[in-house]
């Protein structure tokens, strides 16, 4: 059977991938994907009720799109027929159609279209199902990992329900790794091997929540590994690795080694390394860190070590952690490596810091002042209503911005900037300031 024949049912050969023997074959074995396949979702209603006019899945590889075409296939009432835009032409499709028509003027029998990689047709060869798809010829659900906005002819797309798959959580990946694990018709449950838990964990993390990529690894896994002295198969973490042919990288994200990583990278850019910060990023890249964690973490160094010493740090870091959110992984190392290397280089300051600790110390300890009657939030002008002690004096209103004025009764200095970067000009024109102001 080809892609270019009706596919009524999936024939699975014993000698195919894990990855396509133990793929579900109802919908209660969908692993994943909860939001849109839960009880009582718009699609799984779609699906129960046999009502899929014109559909898009779309999302990352491995997510379950595929799977669940072939599910609709089996269960559907419709003639099914699947084709793939890599090799299919209009003339294809114009066959396809023909044969639908017929079909449904003879038999009364519709027809359901599965297109696989329908980011490979281009416009004109949609354009060619449109009608057909408006009369309800043929129902159709195309299957794409690109985004449909910019794969598909508007036309088309606005006639098309969408549902975006994203890619399966490592809970999800590991319940599927462990169903292949004991599944002994469909999968290695004939294999008499003990996988660990840690090398369970490692590759739900490692593929990034591609199940098809997982289930491949631990298939090599398995049948490559030789059977140890009691004829089981021991499949550790580091075996595991290597057959995804990667370097196992110590690191728990949930022990002493993330902390002490973690504290290893802080210290590193606190001290000006950008080597050293590089390396330790790389680890916690390589260890499967959550590259949100770090972006945080990197935005935290940015004021509390660097602060006024180089502003725009502190803007960089929400860049890097704004281009994280948007890029994902793995390009958003990228931006994680840049902000890094800035953040090392730049001019060091904690004197925010410091200054806000102490501010804090005495809100905590000392009595707590009240507000001066002039910057009370009331209606005033300079000049002041009879009313008050002292009026408000807006620094807008004198030359360079400034004017002298009370804005705590007892004056206590918090903050110190120091002589380093940006610092040092702020440094310079506060000292101009309170040289003018009496009892600092």
């Amino acid at each position: 059977m080809d892609l270019f024949q009706d596919h009524p049912t999936q024939f699975r050969s014993p000698r195919a991938p894990l990855a396509f023997r133990i793929r579900p074959r109802t919908l209660s074995e969908m692993i994943g994907q909860e939001d849109l396949l839960g009880n009582g979702s718009l699609l799984r209603r779609l699906i129960e009720e046999d009502r899929i006019q014109s559909a898009i899945f779309f999302g990352p590889p491995g997510s379950g799109k595929t799977s669940l075409v072939n599910i609709i296939g089996s269960i559907t009432s419709s003639h099914f027929i699947t084709i793939s835009a890599v090799t299919s032409n209009v003339a294809r499709i114009k066959e396809i159609i023909a044969g639908a028509r017929n079909r449904l003027a003879n038999t009364g029998k519709s027809t359901l279209l599965f297109v696989d990689e329908f980011h490979r047709f281009n416009r004109a060869q949609q354009e060619v199902l449109l009608p057909h798809i408006e009369d309800g010829t043929i129902a159709f659900i195309g299957l794409t990992t690109s985004n449909p906005f910019h794969a598909m002819a508007p036309a088309l797309l606005s006639r098309s329900q969408l549902f975006q798959f994203p890619a399966l959580s490592p809970d999800s990946i590991a319940e599927i790794l462990q169903r292949a694990l004991t599944d002994p018709d469909r999968g290695l449950g004939n294999y008499s091997s003990a996988v660990s838990e840690e090398a369970i964990a490692w590759l739900a993390q490692y593929c990034e929540g591609d199940a098809r990529r997982g289930l491949n690894i631990l298939e090599l896994a398995i049948v490559t590994t030789p059977p140890g002295e009691a004829g089981k198969i021991i499949i550790t973490a580091e075996i595991m690795a290597g057959a995804a042919q990667e370097k196992l990288v110590s690191y728990d994200r949930n022990g002493d080694e993330h902390y002490n990583t973690i504290s290893a990278f802080i210290k590193s850019v606190r001290g000006s390394d950008p080597d050293a910060a590089l390396y330790w990023l790389a680890k916690m890249i390589r260890g499967g860190e959550d590259y949100r964690f770090l972006a945080r973490r990197l935005i935290i160094l940015a004021s509390e070590d660097i602060g006024n010493a180089d502003p725009h740090a502190l803007t960089l870091a929400v860049d890097a952690a704004q281009a994280v959110e948007f890029v994902g992984t793995p390009e958003g190392q990228l931006a994680l490596a840049q902000a890094t290397t800035y953040l090392a280089s730049a001019p060091k300051s904690n004197a925010s810091y410091l200054g806000l600790k102490k501010a804090l110390r005495d809100i905590d300890k000392k009595p707590l002042q009240a507000v001066p009657s002039h910057l009370k939030n009331v209606p005033h002008r300079d000049g002041g209503a009879a009313s008050e002690e002292k009026p408000y004096l807006s620094p807008h209103r004198y030359p360079g911005g400034w004017v002298k004025q009370d804005y705590l009764k007892i004056k206590r200095q918090y903050y110190y900037p120091t002589d380093r970067g940006y610092e040092a000009v702020i440094k310079k024109r506060m000292k101009l300031l309170r040289s003018n102001q009496t009892g600092l």
